[in-house]
């Protein structure tokens, strides 16, 4: 990746993944705090970079052998403990809880500054090409837990 890349990407720290985001006119509802649904798009984007900064390219994923691998949100629990508002700048945080079998977990966090606004639990199943089930290649899940509990 670019340096560019490498910034839009956000960065892995100790803890995980940080990824800063803006809040635009278009997150917001009339009340000008951020629709509920528009807290799923930060989450994605801050699953997605994650596996962008730990080298992991969803398109390259299809290729991976002959079965291709594919991650898909299985579960979701979200707290909404406090609404952001217009132009605040976001902290969306990801971190791997478990990765390994046919399944991933990961804890998100979205914070403006140190408050907590949203906290999530994401379940994440692992298929092939064709939506079967399949294991975790154990590379790729060494990777993902070196940013886990005990990793990072």
């Amino acid at each position: 990746m670019t340096s560019a890349q490498n910034f839009l990407a956000g960065m892995l720290a100790g803890d995980g993944h940080h990824l800063v985001q803006r809040v635009y006119y278009e997150d917001t509802d009339f009340s000008g705090l951020v629709y509920h649904a528009r807290y799923l798009h930060f989450l994605e984007r801050g699953r997605t970079d994650y596996l962008r900064c730990l080298g992991v390219e969803q398109s390259a994923l299809l290729k991976v052998d002959d079965e291709g691998l594919v991650f898909v949100v299985h579960r979701m629990e979200i707290d909404f403990k406090s609404p952001a508002r217009m132009d605040d700048i976001l902290d969306i945080r990801t971190r791997t809880e478990k990765a390994g079998g046919a399944k991933m977990v990961l804890e998100q966090e979205i914070r403006r500054g140190e408050t907590l606004l949203i906290a999530a639990k994401v379940i994440i199943a692992v298929i092939n090409a064709t939506g079967r089930p399949r294991r975790l290649p154990d590379a790729l899940a060494a990777q993902f837990m070196a940013r886990g509990p005990q990793g990072g």
